[in-house]
Parts: structure tokens; C-alpha cells; sequence
């Protein structure tokens, strides 16, 4: 039972994240664009 419940809390917390990751913004045709605070460019 300990371990269904870690596994549980495991896969919550790893969607959770993965939500937290993602971004809204407007891409290029390559599906990349820019970072306004950084300047770095970088693909999806």
C-alpha cells in the first residue's frame, strides 16, 4: 500500500511540473521564437 501511495504522489507531482514548464508565445515556421528577457532563441 506505501508503495501504490508513493507511486500516486510520484505521478501528481510529475504532471503538476510538466504543466508548470509549458508557455504560451508565438512561433516561427521552424517552431521556434525568442525570449524577450534573455534574447536566447530555442525550438519546440
Amino acid at each position: 500500500m506505501k508503495k501504490l501511495i508513493t507511486l500516486l504522489i510520484s505521478a501528481i507531482l510529475a504532471t503538476g511540473t510538466a504543466a508548470a514548464l509549458a508557455h504560451s508565445g508565438g512561433t516561427d515556421a521552424q517552431g521556434c521564437h525568442v525570449d524577450r528577457r534573455s534574447g536566447v532563441k530555442h525550438c519546440h
